[in-house]
C-alpha cells in the first residue's frame, strides 16, 4: 500500500487532475494493477465542464511607502477558483470592499464580508483580495470545485499578508500589481470498473470505490495527493486483492476507482447513475483519506445503510478500530443520495490540497487498519443475514 501511495503520489504523475496527462498515466497503472489481479477491467468515460486551470504562475508584488514585496505562490497568495482569467499584470491603489471607491483598485475583502457582497460594490475595480487559510506548513489549499467564474480577477491572500494589506488600504495607502493566468477547460472524466467476482442471483453484491483524481499540479508547484487519495486508493487495492479469496461462494465484488470527485464528485455521480438504471443494488464502502488515524476513523452513511452501519460498527470492534459519526464529503454521497447502502470512511487528510500532502506524511500503520476495517466489514456483509435481529428483542 505504500508503494501504491508513492506511485500515484509521483511526479510524472503531476497530481492527476480530471482530464491531465497524469491522470491518464495513473489509469493506465491501475488499470495494470487489476488485470494483474485477474479481473474483468473496463473504463467509463464523462464529460466534465469548465475545470479551472492554473497555466502560468503569477506574479504578485505590492507595497505601502515602506517598500516593495513579491508575494510567494501558493503560501502568500493563489488564484481563487471564480477569479477572471486576467494574464496581464493590473496594478492599481488599494481600497477596502464597499468603503472605497472601487474604480482602478484592487479591493480588500475584510473577512467577515462574503464575495457576493463584495462584487455588489465592485464595478470597474482591478481585482479582489480575499483572505485564505493555510495549514501548519503555511501552504494554502486548492480547490476545483465551485460557481462559474465572475467578472473580476480574485487573489487569496494568506492571514498575515491579508491583514497587512488591509491595514494598508484602510489607512488610505499601498498598492498591488497581479495577473490572474487561470483558464477553464471542459475535459472527459474516466472510471476505472474491475469486476473480480460476480454476484449469484440475490447474493451480496459489495462494491469498493475510491476516486484516484487529484487537483493537479500548479506551474512550479507540485501537489501530490498522496493522503488525498492515493491512501483511499492503496486500501481498496489491498482489500480488494484479499476479498478475492475471501468472500464466501456467490457474493459478488466489484471496485470503481472513480474521476472527477475534486470537481463536484461526478465520477461517482456518473456511475452511481448507472447502477440505478440498471436495477443494481450494490452495498457500497467508499475510502477517502487513510493517512494517519486520530483517534476514530470517520463514518458517514447514506441511502439504507442501517444494516451495512451495524455491520461496520461490528467490524470496528472485531479489529480495534474505532469509529465516530463525522462528515465524509466523497462519492459516498452520490451512491447514497441514487439510493444504494454506502457508507464513507475517512482516516485522516493531512496537507490538505497543497505541497504538504506527501507519501511520507502517511502511515502506513493507518493504511493496515483501514484495510482490515474494509476487508471485515465486506465479509460480515456478504455472510450476515439480509435482515439483523435487534439487540434489545423484536417485540413491540
Amino acid at each position: 500500500m505504500t508503494a501504491t501511495v508513492a506511485t500515484l503520489a509521483s511526479a510524472p504523475l503531476a497530481g492527476r487532475r480530471v482530464g491531465s496527462t497524469g491522470g491518464a498515466a495513473a489509469r493506465a497503472w491501475l488499470v495494470g494493477r487489476f488485470t494483474a489481479l485477474g479481473a474483468d477491467v473496463r473504463t467509463e468515460e464523462f464529460p466534465v465542464r469548465a475545470v479551472p486551470q492554473v497555466y502560468e504562475a503569477p506574479t504578485v508584488t505590492w507595497g505601502d511607502g515602506g517598500g516593495t514585496e513579491g508575494l510567494v505562490f501558493g503560501r502568500q497568495v493563489a488564484i481563487h477558483p471564480v477569479s477572471a482569467d486576467a494574464p496581464d499584470i493590473r496594478r492599481g491603489a488599494l481600497g477596502v470592499a464597499g468603503k472605497d471607491d472601487p474604480a482602478g483598485r484592487w479591493l480588500v475583502v475584510p473577512a467577515e464580508m462574503s464575495l457576493f457582497d463584495a462584487y455588489r460594490d465592485a464595478q470597474a475595480a482591478a481585482g479582489l483580495l480575499v483572505r485564505r487559510p493555510v495549514d501548519a506548513e503555511g501552504w494554502q489549499f486548492t480547490m476545483l470545485a465551485g460557481p462559474d467564474p465572475g467578472p473580476l480577477p480574485v487573489l487569496t491572500l494568506d492571514p498575515d499578508t491579508h491583514h497587512a494589506v488591509l491595514a494598508a488600504a484602510t489607512a488610505g495607502g499601498g498598492w498591488l500589481a497581479g495577473a490572474t493566468p487561470l483558464r477553464r477547460d471542459d475535459v472527459t472524466g474516466v472510471n476505472i470498473h474491475a469486476c473480480l467476482r460476480r454476484p449469484v442471483p440475490a447474493g451480496a453484491d459489495l462494491l469498493l470505490t475510491a476516486h484516484y483524481d487529484g487537483v493537479g499540479d500548479h506551474p512550479g508547484l507540485r501537489l501530490p495527493g498522496a493522503s488525498d487519495n492515493a491512501t483511499g486508493v492503496a486500501v481498496v487495492l489491498e482489500a480488494a486483492r484479499v476479498l478475492t479469496t475471501a468472500l464466501p461462494v456467490g457474493a459478488g465484488l466489484s471496485v470503481a476507482l472513480l474521476d472527477g470527485e475534486e470537481v463536484g464528485a461526478l465520477g461517482s455521480a456518473h456511475h452511481a447513475g448507472q447502477l440505478r438504471a440498471a436495477g443494481a443494488e450494490p452495498t457500497v464502502i467508499n475510502v477517502d483519506g487513510a493517512g494517519r488515524l486520530d483517534g476514530a476513523a470517520a463514518v458517514e452513511a447514506g441511502g439504507p445503510a442501517h444494516r451495512l452501519l451495524a455491520l461496520l460498527d461490528q467490524a470496528g470492534r472485531h479489529t480495534g478500530i474505532p469509529l465516530a459519526a463525522a462528515p465524509v464529503a466523497s462519492d459516498n454521497r452520490r451512491y447514497g443520495g441514487a439510493g444504494f447502502a454506502a457508507v464513507g470512511i475517512g482516516a485522516g487528510m493531512g496537507g490538505y490540497h497543497s505541497p504538504a500532502d506527501t507519501p511520507d506524511k502517511v502511515d502506513p500503520a493507518t493504511l493496515s487498519a483501514i484495510a482490515h476495517l474494509v476487508v471485515a466489514t465486506a465479509r460480515l456483509a456478504a455472510t450476515a443475514p439480509s435482515r439483523l435481529p435487534s439487540s434489545i428483542g423484536d417485540k413491540r
